[in-house]
């Protein structure tokens, strides 16, 4: 007898692609439809969380779907395209770095998720969330899935959707305050970016004052690397030579 599919993430981290397989097991437990979860932005110093949520079309699955954090910006804008066009529900919400401020940005990006499931035209019968918590108030139920935009097609739908959209946020304050660069690294703590903030100081509702530097002060933050942000950085394409 097949073994059931464990929604433990695995003991070593297998490089493999999202499947539809949570989302079958849905559909025959009368799950349907099934929305996935997933936010970019968690780590920067600056910008809003944005979050994502995406109903597949089973029948119109998008080829490449992957964790957006492994594809390229042309992979991600295609199938950015490809997601919307073929998807049977898409919604996004976003909280700004004032509510990160005043909530933290865990409960904000969970927050987020929930917006933007609440937001779906077709109600879902279940969530798949990305990552260790449920967002609370879900308009179904819930499922956390840790490394979820690796394992679920619909949360790695997602995640390339909340990704796209949150650099062409960020893209736009690059237009708008020239000297901080945002179109390249997005409000990450690169180099560039804690420079502008020694040079220019932070730009008030965009930078996430509760995050260091601001709160330690830009001197101890270049001292102590590990102390730029609350939260776990995230990889980011602009900070890295990948």
């Amino acid at each position: 007898m097949a073994r059931a599919r464990s929604d433990s993430p695995p003991l070593f981290d297998i490089d493999c692609k999202p499947d539809f397989a949570f989302e079958k097991r849905a559909i025959k437990e009368g799950q349907w439809p099934v929305a996935g979860l997933d936010e970019a932005g968690r780590g920067p110093l600056a910008g809003p969380v944005v979050a994502a949520a995406v109903i597949l079309n089973p029948k119109r699955i998008p080829k490449g779907l992957d964790d957006s954090k492994r594809l390229t910006a042309e992979q991600r804008d295609l199938l950015f395209d490809k997601i919307l066009a073929s998807a049977l529900g898409v919604s996004m919400a976003s909280i700004c770095a004032e509510g990160i401020d005043s909530i933290n940005i865990l409960r904000a990006s969970l927050e987020a998720m929930r917006r933007a499931a609440l937001g779906l035209s077709v109600q879902p019968r279940l969530a798949l969330a990305d990552g260790r918590d449920i967002p609370p108030g879900l308009p179904c139920e819930g499922r956390a899935l840790v490394k979820g935009d690796q394992r679920s097609q619909s949360i790695a739908a997602a995640s390339i959707v909340a990704k796209v959209m949150r650099d062409r946020m960020m893209s736009g304050c690059g237009q708008a305050h020239v000297h901080y660069g945002f179109e390249a690294h997005m409000g990450y703590a690169t180099p560039r970016h804690r420079t502008a903030i020694g040079n220019h100081g932070p730009i008030a509702r965009l930078h996430r004052v509760s995050f260091a530097p601001f709160r330690l002060g830009v001197e101890a933050a270049e001292c102590d690397p590990d102390m730029l942000i609350d939260a776990p950085l995230e990889t980011h394409p602009a900070a890295t030579s990948g």
